[in-house]
């Protein structure tokens, strides 16, 4: 695997490197305000990371190309997240069907059936009921026992109980699904179509593709590689317009706020730019762990970034050396 950080990578952070440590040398040495402050040329940086432990399949671009928005750069496995699709669809499928069937409720061949069992279970019913009459009489005339009549009642019982037991099963039938239950089946539908959708995203995922019309930076891996969940798989550099980055001292803080115009003279250039200040660190880099005197402030110095409008300099390389000038303070 290759470090994130190949290319111009590295040549970007030495030089950033240096020209934190000339601001803050210079702050140190008591610069004029009229000094320039040095920087380089950067773009904004793209990191796009792995969403799963699968591996890559395809790389689709090289380092250096400019890509589209949209562009594939490259893709991991998809096998295990089409089967995981697979079984998401089984289980909507499902749940859609289990709530059609709650909404249409039962067939009119069920209720027939059940009607018939109740009538069956009637007919059971009565037989059982004649049978016990006919032994309370012969009872009477002392011609069975009593126990034959006992349990001759007991299955007449039965049969009274199973005859109900049909008769409600009918009458449920009859009044159709309950409305707690079409709304549970619908619900259920819900989670189903969530879970499969959510897995769609993740499926897309492994496709990695570029957010923006940008330059490919740098690819950490190779196909066959399995990057880490996280793992940055692609680095990225944004076309249009490049910005300076730049350290000021902490003796020139006060002038630098956003908004602020500079000039700026790139490196091959022969005519300086005019840039506006767009962003400046509020916390200082460099700073001591102990007590500041005011020999470690003169040390200190504040990361900022100067935007560079015009299309002459759209085309330009990151990592370039440039100078920015401050305007003087107001007196």
């Amino acid at each position: 695997m290759r470090r994130v950080a190949a290319g111009h990578g590295s040549l970007r952070g030495a030089a950033t490197l240096c020209a934190a440590l000339l601001a803050a040398s210079l702050a140190g040495c008591g610069a004029s305000p009229a000094d320039g402050l040095p920087g380089t040329l950067e773009r904004d940086r793209i990191e796009l990371a792995a969403t799963a432990d699968e591996p890559i399949v395809e790389i689709a671009v090289r380092e250096g190309q400019v890509v589209a928005a949209g562009a594939l750069l490259l893709a991991q496995d998809p096998g295990v997240a089409a089967a995981q699709l697979e079984r998401a669809r089984g289980q909507l499928e499902q749940a859609q069907a289990r709530r059609d069937e709650l909404d249409h409720g039962p067939l009119a061949t069920t209720i027939a059936a059940a009607r018939a069992r109740g009538a069956l279970a009637r007919g059971d019913r009565d037989a059982a009921e004649r049978e016990r009459r006919r032994l309370q009489d012969l009872v009477a005339r002392q011609l069975v026992s009593q126990a034959a009549y006992d349990q001759q009642a007991s299955v007449r019982a039965a049969a009274e109980a199973t005859m109900r037991e049909a008769e409600a099963s009918l009458r449920e039938l009859q009044q159709g699904t309950r409305a707690e239950q079409r709304q549970q089946a619908a619900r259920a539908v819900e989670q189903a179509a969530a879970a499969l959708k959510e897995l769609q995203i993740g499926r897309g995922r492994l496709e990695v593709r570029a957010p923006r019309e940008a330059i490919v930076d740098a690819l950490p891996w190779r196909a066959g590689e399995r990057p880490t969940r996280g793992a940055t798989v692609a680095v990225l550099l944004a076309t249009g317009t490049p910005f300076a980055r730049i350290h000021v001292p902490a003796a020139m803080r006060l002038r630098v706020k956003v908004g602020s115009s500079a000039t700026v003279r790139v490196d091959g250039l022969a005519t300086p730019l005019t840039g506006r200040v767009r962003y400046v660190a509020s916390d200082a880099e460099f700073t001591p762990y102990y007590s500041l005197t005011e020999a470690d402030r003169s040390r200190l110095s504040y990361l900022a970034e100067v935007e560079l409008p015009g299309s002459e300099v759209a085309a330009l390389p990151a990592g370039i050396p440039l100078e920015v000038e401050l305007p003087p303070p107001s007196p």
